[in-house]
């Protein structure tokens, strides 16, 4: 498997941990202390963290910190954007679509030759 497959599957995994992580406690735990959400976050960013630093340390073979970077970003937002809309129950904004065009200027700036 390519080595960037390999990043963006690891990264891809590791996003749906955190956002799980920093999100989930709104709709699960709303009611509970949010210092025992901040625990249940800190066990679920455990996962996270055991595929971010892997998928980190694969890709930083064919790509830099920065390209690095800028496709967690896409990446963060490609998972956040259908967990707050389908978990969450969150509206769909506009603003998505142009957070998601404003990325992807950045991933041409990050990647360009």
């Amino acid at each position: 498997m390519p080595i960037a497959l390999q990043t963006i599957l690891l990264l891809i995994c590791s996003n749906v941990f955190m956002t799980f992580a920093w999100y989930g406690h709104l709709k699960n735990l709303s009611d509970k202390p949010w210092y025992l959400a901040a625990l249940f976050s800190w066990g679920i960013a455990l996962f996270e963290y055991l595929l971010m630093v892997p998928a980190n340390r694969i890709g930083h073979t064919v790509m830099s910190v920065g390209q690095l970077k800028i496709l967690q970003e896409v990446i963060t937002l490609s998972v956040f954007i259908p967990f707050a809309i389908l978990y969450l129950k969150e509206p769909f904004k506009m603003d998505f679509v142009y957070a998601g065009l404003c990325m992807l200027g950045a991933v041409y700036f990050m990647f360009r030759t």
